[in-house]
């Protein structure tokens, strides 16, 4: 590249004052030496500067919008720009009322952004609140439903009731009821919680003696077990037993530990 080239590429940022010592002293030398170019460019640039405060968006602040913008202007770094910007027309050659207009753009400039970030604050704020409430009632539908389900399987006459016994004479028994359209429904207390990176599986086991893997599951904090099984994979005619065996966290295909607790279904 050039030196006319790499001049003609600071001419620009001459006009708007922004070159170092260094390189406002190049381009003021090139341009006392006459290069019409440059100095037509020049010309144009300092133009264009003077053409950017009728740019800016038309956007009236509140009073008491502006106020705290002009607080937190002052007592940031906005002061030193225009102190800055009123030492160069000296040395740039420009005129003040060309910095008062790019220091009223900036200002301008300044409101606009913390305007559109505080309103893309106020956005995310309404989303994340929409998101939880959205999660709540979905949460809460889901309980209703449960509910229903459980006091319809606890009450028809149709549900078959019986209990899920331990192997160990020491473990609290199970309840289950299991409705033919609306599921089965286990619960118990005092049941203890399986080791650590475990789970308590039930399974379903068919006539023919195939465990067919059913839903996951921990006792609360107390002990206290509410299981329930919309959609079991077995029709209660065909199951002959429940049975709940620990499992490694996820579940398994197939029972890799002796069952903890059997009931006869039929």
């Amino acid at each position: 590249m050039s030196e006319h080239d790499q001049i003609r590429e600071l001419i620009e940022a001459y006009a708007l004052g922004a070159l170092d010592e260094q390189e406002r002293a190049a381009v003021a030398t090139h341009l006392a030496s006459g290069c019409p170019d440059c100095t037509k460019a020049l010309e144009e640039a300092r133009w264009l500067v003077t053409q950017l405060v009728y740019l800016a968006p038309s956007a009236e602040p509140s009073a008491s919008l502006r106020a705290r913008l002009l607080q937190e202007l002052r007592s940031e770094s906005f002061p030193a720009q225009v102190a800055e910007i009123k030492s160069r027309p000296a040395k740039a050659g420009i005129p003040f009322w060309m910095w008062a207009g790019v220091a009223a753009l900036l200002l301008l400039t300044t409101y606009s952004a913390w305007t559109v970030k505080k309103q893309q604050g106020t956005i995310v704020d309404i989303q994340t609140q929409l998101n939880a409430a959205v999660k709540q009632r979905e949460e809460l539908q889901q309980e209703l439903t449960a509910a229903k389900h459980e006091a319809v399987i606890l009450t028809d006459p149709d549900s078959k009731k019986f209990m899920i016994w331990p192997s160990d004479k020491q473990m609290p028994k199970l309840e289950a009821a299991w409705h033919p359209d609306m599921g089965i429904y286990v619960s118990g207390q005092k049941v203890p919680m399986p080791g650590k990176n475990r789970v308590l599986q039930l399974w379903l086991i068919s006539k023919s003696g195939k465990p067919m893997p059913s839903r996951t599951f921990w006792p609360d904090s107390k002990g206290k077990v509410d299981l329930m099984i919309d959609d079991p994979p077995e029709v209660m005619a065909q199951t002959k037993a429940l049975a709940i065996t620990e499992e490694p966290m996820g579940g398994s295909p197939q029972p890799t530990t002796t069952p903890m607790w059997v009931g006869g279904v039929s």
